[in-house]
């Protein structure tokens, strides 16, 4: 594998953050390619800072290089100067790693976390000298492969990618990586990339768009089935039963320039039973399945005398909703082997979750950044989107950070929600008035920012039926809070972009057309549309228009019951008429109580899986099963679920 670094290092003067190509990380490896080994190369399609942290990315990365019959080394979007610089030159795109030749790799395997980088995915594609469209791929090309939330709804790329992973990757990659394996050994005359589709589509969580085809009718879609006998008709995510099984990264990446969440991350648990209805990752997610406490320490331990690091991020869903968090946060400040030099900060906090104790433990050595997440305005608004907190619970943890110390605190918002009045709206400046009261009890300098987002309905969420606020009509919605916030000293309110949801909207709920037009975006120069001074909605309406399509039919208009939609032949594990009588219970301001805790709702996700929710904590088993003779622990652990305030071991799903 013939390395480009001469070629890349001439252009890095003239750049930049130049250490965005040059590798060199604590935990980079640099494996030996050869016969029998499949080579990957991991793509997060945008910015080394922005990519790095993605700890989706290092997984796979370990697991791979960890394997006999596997490499793989990484890349990421490099900015605008960089890519001109290349094309001028004559220079690929490449790892960055042992700067080799993307295109000379085997497998291009995208990590899609956010839909405005869809135009990046193609730009990379391109830059690497790779057929944009999976239909004019021979033999001798890569194979690209992409994975991630965004790929609940994959059509919008379907022309662009082999093979879609679905769900947790962990096993899943190890399952591609031997197909692939086989299909190489073969000589070239006999491989056939149709044969690799017909047997990729075989693994399960493996979507392969080529075997499907979309219908139309009055101009709109009318199904997507499969185009060859033996392919599902439906696909359905992979899940990892068990986290214990995969302690990962273990030696996560160090970079040698600054990076966005610059600190160790430790994945607590997956999973969330909240029932959030705008909450695309807590929806797909499901299960909960938590990490052993006793891993999650071990892993915390070691990554920080691997890292050298001082702080540690504890992530998932809603970190707070740990089982014995406050337990874990002692233990790891309190080890004496780092005693008063690390300190923990919990993101995804949930309000009603966050109590004096948390508050005292995890400031003990400094403060971290502490956002909570009402979301709705009003109670109403927070009944409609299930999220069930009260005032009195955001006020309580508001008291319980000032009162430890906090100065700032930064609350998040969403606006254009279904059924939202202007009450609901200004309903935020209130709250965030009274948090600014309540500060001031304990401080005469205090900060509360409320950051407000766009609401943009996502697949596989009771709110996938729901058209979106029209930009014009968000933009209303951020004037009317300003005006109403601009009285109380020490309120902030940012916002989200509107035109930006509008774009978002467009890639997450289009059909297999929108290829089209994120294609035509891409020609146009509409690369890095997720950051704010690159992106241009002009680009969007012109790319619609000349497809036939519009803002609001694909995104500004509400579905029905019956429509087809277009990710309806991809399987989050959710029943459809689950998400169907939930949004019905929206528009009704019903609330549904978490599950982890009340009786199932048979949502789906548990089904087939012989477990319900794992916790961290050993729980002895009384009185066997539930009479279902079988033996339903995890790694040691068992899956419960309380009824009535009784612990109980979890049946079958």
């Amino acid at each position: 594998m013939e390395t480009l670094w001469p070629q890349v290092e001439r252009l890095l003067l003239g750049v930049s953050k130049p250490a965005r190509y040059i590798g060199g990380e604590q935990g980079a490896q640099y494996p030996v390619h050869g016969p029998g080994k499949v080579a990957w190369l991991l793509l997060y399609p945008d910015t080394y800072e922005i990519g790095l942290p993605n700890q989706g990315l290092q997984i796979l990365y370990e697991i791979l290089n960890e394997r006999d019959d596997a490499v793989a080394e990484r890349a990421y979007a490099p900015w605008v100067d960089m890519e001109a610089a290349m094309r001028a030159a004559g220079v690929p795109l490449f790892s960055v790693e042992q700067h080799v030749a993307a295109r000379d790799f085997d497998v291009m395997a995208f990590n899609l976390s956010a839909e405005l980088v869809y135009t990046n995915v193609l730009n990379l594609l391109d830059l690497a000298d790779v057929p944009l469209h999976a239909a004019d791929r021979g033999t001798d090309d890569p194979w690209v492969i992409a994975g991630g939330h965004c790929a609940f709804n994959p059509e919008p790329l379907a022309d662009f990618v082999d093979v879609f992973a679905l769900g947790d990757g962990e096993e899943i990659v190890g399952e591609i990586n031997a197909a692939l394996r086989d299909w190489l050994a073969a000589p070239p005359p006999d491989r056939s990339r149709d044969d690799l589709r017909l047997t990729l589509a075989g693994i399960d969580g493996a979507y392969v768009p080529a075997l499907y085809t979309s219908t139309y009718g009055n101009g709109r879609l009318v199904a997507t089935a499969p185009n060859r006998p033996g392919v599902p008709a439906e696909v359905a995510k992979r899940t990892v039963n068990d986290l214990a099984d995969w302690p990962y990264p273990a030696r996560p990446l160090v970079p040698l320039t600054e990076v966005v969440h610059d600190r160790l991350n430790v994945e607590v648990f997956r999973g969330c039973t909240r029932g959030c209805r705008f909450c695309q990752a807590g929806m797909i997610t499901r299960p909960v399945r938590e990490r052993p406490a006793q891993q999650v320490k071990e892993m915390v331990s070691k990554g920080l005398a691997w890292s050298g690091h001082d702080e540690v991020t504890l992530t998932s869903l809603s970190t707070a909703d740990f089982s014995g968090i406050e337990d874990t946060v002692r233990d790891i400040i309190d080890d004496p082997v780092h005693r008063g030099r690390v300190s923990v900060s919990l993101p995804s906090l949930r309000v009603d979750a966050f109590t004096v104790g948390t508050a005292a433990q995890i400031q003990k050595v400094r403060r971290t950044g502490l956002t909570f997440a009402p979301e709705g305005g009003t109670w109403r608004m927070r009944q409609v989107i299930n999220k069930l907190i009260t005032e009195e619970d955001l006020y309580s943890a508001v008291d319980a950070a000032f009162s430890q110390g906090w100065r700032r605190v930064k609350l998040y918002f969403l606006i254009g929600l279904p059924t939202e009045r202007d009450e609901d709206v200004i309903g935020i400046a209130e709250l965030g008035k009274h948090c600014v009261e309540i500060g001031r009890r304990h401080s005469k300098s205090v900060t509360v920012v409320a950051s407000v987002g766009g609401f943009v309905p996502k697949p596989h969420t009771p709110f996938q039926w729901f058209g979106q606020d029209t930009v014009d009509e968000l933009q209303r919605k951020v004037n009317l809070l300003r005006e109403h916030a601009r009285s109380t000293r020490g309120l902030t309110i940012r916002w989200h972009e509107p035109a930006a949801s509008a774009a978002e909207g467009l890639a997450s709920r289009g059909d297999r057309r929108m290829g089209a037009v994120i294609e035509r975006v891409w020609r146009a120069g509409g690369t890095f549309q997720e950051w704010s001074e690159r992106f241009d909605l002009a680009l969007w309406e012109e790319a619609l228009a000349a497809e036939g399509l519009s803002l609001h039919e694909v995104a500004h208009r509400d579905r029905d019951g019956q429509e087809p939609l277009p990710w309806d032949h991809i399987s989050a594990g959710l029943h459809r008429d689950f998400l169907w009588t939930d949004w019905q219970d929206a528009l009704a301001e019903a609330v549904v109580e978490d599950c982890r805790w009340t009786p199932c709702y048979d949502c789906g996700a548990c089904t087939g899986l012989g477990l319900e929710h794992v916790v961290a904590s050993p729980i002895p088993p009384a009185g066997g099963s539930q009479g279902t003779g079988q033996d339903l622990s995890v790694g040691g652990r068992i899956p419960v679920r309380l009824v009535g305030g009784v612990r109980s071991v979890a049946g079958t799903g």
